[in-house]
């Protein structure tokens, strides 16, 4: 790939031993801004989890694509986008932690629908289960005593509450666009200015 760019595997030895050495200073003066291992798990299964959201939106962006809908088809790039932005949100606290990352392999999202309806229905199905996945997460945070991710964590609850309304909004939109072609391409349209 052109574009791919990795870091030489002594760097990233390099990367490791900082944190190693880091965590061991920090430990030696009573701070322990490490986190645990049952917390970063947790959060790195929720990484995978924005990432596939991120894949399943872009999915359903080329899927718009093809119905002629790009107006759709840019609010759900943008909502993909949205959903990167929030895995680089934990990616970046779990480092900050002097965690560890685990990446994992994300599945492969649908590539086609049988109209923007049933579309925008598994967007907020979607949501809905992130939400969930979310308050797990704030659960085993507050469980653990983790006051530093149930913080982090209280931004990604609201933002779920705007996350389902929106997403919400725009299936309730669909279906009363219904077979109309001229109301779709009129929320199409609408949606192409991001307006929800």
């Amino acid at each position: 790939m052109k574009n791919s760019f990795r870091l030489p595997n002594k760097v990233c030895r390099d990367i490791i031993k900082y944190q190693t050495i880091r965590q061991k200073e920090l430990k030696k003066e009573g701070i322990n801004m490490v986190i645990t291992e049952k917390i970063q798990d947790a959060i790195n299964q929720q990484i995978n989890a924005e990432l596939y959201s991120a894949y399943l939106y872009l999915s359903m962006s080329a899927y718009f694509e093809t119905q002629n809908l790009s107006g759709f088809a840019k609010w759900m790039k943008g909502h993909a986008q949205e959903e990167l932005t929030h895995a680089m949100k934990f990616y970046e606290y779990v480092l900050e932690r002097m965690g560890k990352m685990a990446l994992q392999a994300i599945p492969a999202p649908p590539a086609k629908w049988d109209s923007p309806v049933a579309a925008f229905e598994q967007v907020y199905q979607h949501e809905q289960k992130v939400t969930a996945l979310i308050n797990a997460l704030l659960e085993l945070a507050t469980t653990h005593k983790d006051y530093a991710t149930c913080a982090l964590l209280q931004w990604f609850v609201n933002e779920q509450v705007e996350e389902e309304a929106n997403t919400c909004k725009m299936l309730e939109k669909a279906k009363l666009a219904g077979a109309s072609v001229g109301a779709l391409f009129a929320l199409d349209h609408q949606a192409g200015k991001g307006k929800d």
